[in-house]
C-alpha cells in the first residue's frame, strides 16, 4: 500500500464510504502555487470549482487572494449576504450573464447586496433586462461586460474558443460602455475577458506529441492576438467610464494573463482541488487535493474489484476525459463495456486482486466542484487524522444549477 493511501485510509477509518476529502496541504500547496504563477496580481476564487464556504473562507484569508467569481446571481446573493458568508464575501462578481429578475430585484432592494454584487452583461438586451426588473434601486446596479476572446485567424468562420460574448471589439465594447453610464441606474464597474482556449485547454497531453504541439502553437498565437485586444478595449472602455477591475486568465493561464498591464487580477478555481483535467499542463506543479472514496462490494472475477457507486460524470464534450480517474490503489482502470456506473463500478487490473470487499479505492474527479454535487460533506484531512467535516453547497441545501 502506498505511504498516501496509507494515510488517508488512516486519517478516514471512522468514516463510511462513499465519501469525498479535501487534503489541506495539498490545497495549500496548489493555492501557493496559483499565486507564485500570478506574480503579484490578485488572484479571484472561482466558487463553481469550489463549492463549499468554509474552504472558500479558509481559501480568501490566504495571501494574494481577494474577491469571489460567483456562477449564478441567488448564489452571489446568498454570499453576500448570508451571516455565514457575509464578513468575506464582499466583493462578489457573477461570471455569467442573469434572467433571473425575481433575483434582479432583490439585488437592487438591498443596498449591501449592490455594493458587494457585480452583474455580467455583454448586450443592451442585458441592461434592459435589469433596468426592468429593478427600475428604481436602493443603489446602482454594478455591471461588468464580458469580452469575447476567442481566437479567430481566419475571421468569425473559424473560431477556437468559448462561444461567451458577441462583444469582440474596442468599438462594441466602447458602444456597450456608453449604453451603459446613460443609465442612471447603473453603474460600470468592470471588464472580463476570460481566454478558455488557453486556460482550460492542456498542453501537454501523454502519448500526444503533435497535438499537444499543435495546441502550445494556437495558445501562443491566441494569447499575442488577445493581449493586444484585450489592451485596445480597456482603453476604449476607459474613455468612457472608470473602471474598478480588469479581469482575464484562469488556473491555466495565470503565469500568462499576469504580464499584461492592462489586467487587474485574473481568476482561478479548479487549481486549488486540481481534477484531472488540469493535470497536462506543462507549467503546472499541484497534486490533487480532492479525492472521493467508494467501497469495494464485489469481487466477481480475477482482475475485477467492483465498486459502489462512482458515476459522477464531467460537464462538457461527452468522452473519456469527463470520468473520473481511479487514483489509488494504482494500476485500475474502468471496464470498457461499462464505465463508471450509476450503482456499481467494476475496475480491472492486476491490483484489483489485492482488494477485498470492504476496502477503499480512491478515484479524481474530472472536474473540480461538480464533485460537490455528489456530496453534502468534504472531510478535510490534515496529516493522518480528519480535522473537520465541512458542508458543501449541496449540503446547506443549496442547489444553484
Amino acid at each position: 500500500m502506498s505511504s498516501l493511501r496509507r494515510r488517508y485510509e488512516t486519517a478516514t477509518s471512522h468514516l463510511r464510504a462513499p465519501f469525498a476529502i479535501v487534503d489541506l496541504a495539498v490545497l495549500r500547496a496548489n493555492a501557493a502555487d496559483l499565486v507564485r504563477r500570478a506574480r503579484g496580481t490578485p488572484i479571484r476564487v472561482a466558487s463553481k470549482s469550489v463549492r463549499c464556504r468554509p474552504l472558500l473562507r479558509e481559501i480568501l484569508a490566504m495571501p494574494g487572494f481577494s474577491g469571489i467569481m460567483a456562477y449564478t446571481l441567488d448564489e452571489a446573493l446568498w454570499l453576500a449576504t448570508d451571516p455565514g458568508s457575509a464578513d468575506f464575501a464582499t466583493d462578489v462578481l457573477v461570471a455569467y450573464p442573469t434572467v433571473d429578475t425575481d433575483a434582479i430585484a432583490r439585488l437592487a432592494a438591498s443596498p449591501e447586496a449592490a455594493a458587494r454584487i457585480t452583474l455580467m452583461v455583454d448586450s443592451v438586451r442585458h441592461l434592459d433586462l435589469i433596468t426592468a426588473a429593478a427600475p428604481d434601486p436602493a443603489a446602482p446596479v454594478r455591471v461588468c461586460l464580458d469580452i469575447d476572446t476567442s481566437w479567430q485567424p481566419l475571421g468569425p468562420a473559424v473560431r477556437i474558443g468559448a462561444h461567451r460574448s458577441p462583444i469582440r471589439t474596442p468599438q462594441q465594447a466602447a458602444a456597450l460602455a456608453r449604453a451603459v453610464v446613460r443609465r442612471p441606474g447603473l453603474r460600470l464597474d468592470g471588464i472580463m475577458a476570460y481566454e478558455a482556449q488557453i486556460a482550460g485547454v492542456g498542453d501537454a497531453l501523454p502519448g500526444r506529441p503533435l497535438y499537444s504541439a499543435a495546441v502550445r502553437w494556437m495558445q501562443r498565437r491566441s494569447r499575442r492576438e488577445l493581449a493586444r485586444r484585450r489592451a485596445a478595449v480597456v482603453r476604449a472602455v476607459r474613455d468612457v467610464a472608470d473602471l474598478r477591475f480588469v479581469n482575464g486568465g484562469g488556473t491555466g493561464s495565470l503565469h500568462t494573463t499576469s504580464r499584461e498591464r492592462a489586467v487587474t487580477e485574473v481568476a482561478a478555481g479548479s487549481g486549488l482541488y486540481q481534477p484531472r483535467l488540469f493535470d497536462h499542463y506543462r507549467s503546472v506543479d499541484r497534486s490533487p487535493a480532492a479525492l472521493f472514496a467508494l467501497p469495494v462490494v464485489r469481487r466477481p472475477a480475477p482482475g475485477v474489484a467492483t465498486a459502489l457507486g462512482g458515476g459522477y460524470l464531467a460537464s462538457g464534450v461527452p468522452d473519456r476525459t469527463r470520468l473520473p480517474q481511479p487514483y489509488l490503489p494504482s494500476g485500475l482502470r474502468f471496464s470498457p463495456s461499462e464505465g463508471a456506473g450509476e450503482v456499481q463500478t467494476p475496475l480491472l487490473g492486476a491490483v484489483a486482486d489485492t482488494l477485498d470487499v470492504g476496502d477503499l479505492v480512491w478515484l479524481r474527479h474530472a472536474k473540480a466542484g461538480e464533485l460537490c454535487e455528489h456530496f453534502d460533506r468534504l472531510h478535510l484531512v490534515d496529516g493522518e487524522r480528519v480535522v473537520a467535516s465541512v458542508p458543501t453547497y449541496r449540503g446547506e441545501g443549496k442547489t444553484f444549477l
